[in-house]
């Protein structure tokens, strides 16, 4: 086979289907699009196996999971996008030396795209366990791949492929479908129903009423009316299943930056992984507009994309994430722990990682919970800033992630009223975080400030009372909109029935175990072991943990190191 030449532009022509014409992307066909040279097909032959298709047959089809990446060794494939309603979209067409796959192929997820035949072809396929091994195996054509595979989502993405949701713009639970789907990094569409006359087809027959919305129209033809975070997972294929059988080297429970990191060094030291989150990759970075303060990032980064890279490293060396996946209880059975998930499975482990990080905090206010999700926030994405342009909005908290939410939203909001209950930001913000929010000429700091009550209508919230301490005297903020950055509580209770100990906050002990009048005592465990043998603790639900991302990221890292001096116990013990 003769090496195509690759200084062409052919292929990005061809191409260009798949990126918008204001794409960041656009420019970047030749990294989504590669021709594989002879050379590197030889080298992946021994990860394939050989597949032909007449023409006209599927080589995949949307909503089913795929047998992997195919190469395309002779003839053509048109790849195209499919709706629920049968409306199909080219994305590109295959030729000699291409190959064809996105995430989904790397993750064994269903395809988000349509491949047929449109000659009779000739392919190498990679199955998803396969694929993993070939990118570690091979360092240089495992990064073409990678990078293709990440850029083909980007521009799924971009294109809006995927799911249809249908319902009021500002509806706080087509938001959180919106903000789910946004942060596990999958492609939707979103149709506003009172403004678009797209909505007006789409609904077209259907029998509708108010408790029906949002209405998902899944890419397997499915029809969801309100469903939850879970439903939509489900329909969209994204739970995975695990081999009853199969006992994992290390199960962690959390995909924040902790358990992203601890996932990612397990699973290159050959451990077998497996992770738990109920919602997105990130935790509560996640939420965070801009990261400023991580080594190695000095213009930043949001923590969206930094959990995203995390993710995909951990896809990438074979780790086993179930995103969403929420466990319910642990406990030990004869050495192996097992692990219980909300859809009813169980899971064995050797060893437990607790990283589950901490939950946003509520104001202890009569009648919060009615504003819920109706006005009040606990993120600033790109989502939350199309909603406040050019609006007045509150904002309580002074740590750094209030810091990063407000300069983001400063961009956005036609002002943004600060509330802390201290004098001032310098105890619990960075200095250059202060120092930029001193510059923003719509930010107003309001400090020795509570929230007293909320007051709302129909739509959601309308008024807020505030209390200003040192003048004791009350005052009502007009605004549409607050968001809450006020703190964290750790996130154990499904930790409830193990017995590991907690301090008197809640969060987990780690390390030696310390007697009343708080000296170190003599023990056996490793730093970052719990009370329990065999579980351990890293990131802010660890009991005196620097809250910050960078130490997260340590913990995960130093935790394999003790995971793995616990598992040559267990074996010489075994022996």
């Amino acid at each position: 086979m003769s090496t195509p030449d690759l200084s062409t532009d052919a292929d990005a022509t061809m191409k260009s289907e798949l990126a918008t014409p204001n794409s960041s992307l656009e420019y970047r066909q030749h990294q989504m699009f590669p021709r594989l040279s002879a050379a590197e097909i030889q080298s992946l032959r021994r990860f394939a196996r050989p597949m032909s298709f007449k023409a006209g047959e599927l080589i995949f089809e949307t909503g089913h999971v795929a047998l992997g990446l195919f190469v395309l060794l002779r003839g053509r494939v048109k790849i195209y996008s499919r709706d629920s309603f049968g409306r199909s979209t080219l994305v590109t067409e295959h030729e000699d030396g291409h190959f064809m796959a996105e995430m989904a192929q790397l993750s064994g997820k269903p395809a988000l795209i349509d491949g047929v035949a449109l000659t009779d072809v000739e392919t190498l396929v990679i199955e998803p366990e396969k694929l993993r091994a070939l990118i570690v195996a091979d360092a240089q054509l495992g990064e073409h791949i990678m990078r293709a595979l990440i850029l083909r989502r980007l521009g799924l993405i971009e294109q809006g492929l995927g799911p249809i949701i249908v319902g009021d713009g500002d509806c706080s639970k087509l938001m959180g479908l919106q903000s789910f789907l946004r942060r596990n990094a999958y492609p939707a569409t979103v149709i506003d129903a009172r403004s678009d006359p797209e909505a007006i087809t789409l609904l077209g027959g259907m029998t509708t009423g108010p408790d029906d919305f949002p209405l998902v129209f899944c890419p397997n033809g499915n029809v969801l009316r309100a469903p939850d975070e879970v439903q939509l997972a489900s329909c969209l294929g994204l739970v995975p299943t695990f081999e009853q059988s199969h006992v994992y080297d290390v199960a962690i429970v959390g995909a924040g930056p902790a358990g992203l990191a601890a996932s990612v060094y397990a699973a290159t030291e050959g451990l077998s992984v497996a992770v738990f989150d109920q919602r997105a990759p990130g935790g509560r970075a996640g939420a965070s507009s801009r990261i400023e303060n991580y080594l190695g990032f000095p213009t930043g980064i949001s923590g969206q994309a930094l959990a995203a890279r995390a993710f995909q490293q951990a896809l990438k060396f074979g780790a086993h994430l179930a995103i969403p996946g929420k466990v319910t209880d642990v406990s030990r059975h004869g050495g192996i722990f097992l692990l219980s998930l909300l859809d009813g499975q169980r899971i064995g482990a050797r060893t437990v990682v607790v990283a589950s990080g901490a939950a946003y905090r509520r104001p202890t206010v009569d009648g919060f919970d009615r504003f819920d999700g109706r006005g009040t926030y606990y993120w600033a994405s790109t989502i939350e800033a199309k909603l406040v342009k050019g609006q007045d909005i509150v904002l309580m908290g002074g740590g750094n992630s209030a810091g990063q939410a407000i300069v983001f939203l400063a961009n956005f909001a036609r002002s943004v009223r600060v509330l802390i209950r201290g004098k001032d930001l310098e105890a619990s913000m960075s200095k250059y975080l202060i120092d930029r929010i001193g510059s923003l000429p719509n930010v107003t700091l309001c400090a020795r400030c509570t929230l007293r009550s909320l007051d709302g209508d129909e739509a959601g919230l309308t008024h807020l009372h505030i209390r200003h301490e040192d003048e004791d005297v009350e005052e009502v903020v007009a605004t549409r909109h607050l968001f809450l950055f006020v703190g964290a509580d750790p996130k154990t209770d499904w930790l409830s029935s193990s017995g590991v100990e907690l301090d008197n906050r809640g969060f987990v002990v780690t390390g030696f175990a310390r007697s009343e009048d708080g000296l170190s005592e003599a023990g056996e465990r490793y730093p970052l072991e719990t009370s329990i043998p065999g579980m351990f603790a890293v990131g802010d639900v660890r009991s005196e943990s620097a809250k910050r991302v960078a130490a997260a990221v340590g913990d995960g890292a130093a935790v394999v190191g003790q995971i793995h001096a616990y598992l040559r116990q267990l074996t010489a013990a075994a022996a």
